[in-house]
């Protein structure tokens, strides 16, 4: 994996509980890998809501994991996943309230010839989309499957997880 650049890139709004769930997650990713000495290979990044600021991380990657509250019409704090063909790059599931942003970014990177070549995203249907910046109780609750989840998702791209 010496050409490869994986990227974890959780992004949301913290101060609308649950549409801050992709941070919170790789803020607890960030935590277990410097817990176990660190994650080789692997960039953990809080994209908050920087929409098309992160045009240049998405470009720069040929692994990308997308972390983030998805409104995929699923009950509430369902762990959601989307492979690189089911995530919508123009329109289609409404991802959150800086959706538009994103997608654009993803839009751009596919348009400009950059858009990752392995394209995953984690996410978890909201509960809340209220202000506040703690996450609804369910949607804690449903915080470390999620994590789970990713960590799986680099494992399948050959990353030693610390577990």
């Amino acid at each position: 994996m010496d050409t490869d650049q994986i990227l974890v890139l959780g992004i949301g709004n913290l101060l609308n509980t649950d549409e801050g769930v992709g941070v919170h997650a790789v803020r607890m990713m960030q935590a277990q890998a410097e817990a176990a000495g660190g994650v080789e290979g692997v960039v953990l990044h809080d994209g908050g809501t920087l929409g098309l600021n992160l045009l240049p991380l998405v470009e720069e990657t040929t692994h990308l994991l997308i972390l983030d509250a998805v409104d995929a019409g699923r009950p509430p704090a369902t762990v959601v996943e989307l492979t690189k063909d089911e995530i919508p790059l123009y329109a289609g599931i409404k991802m959150s309230q800086h959706q538009l942003t994103f997608q654009e970014v993803l839009g751009l990177a596919l348009i400009r010839g950059r858009l990752p070549e392995y394209l995953h995203l984690v996410g978890l249907q909201p509960v809340s989309l209220e202000i506040g910046t703690e996450l609804s109780p369910a949607a804690a609750d449903a915080l470390p499957r999620l994590v789970e989840r990713a960590w799986r998702v680099l494992s399948r791209w050959g990353v030693s997880v610390p577990w």
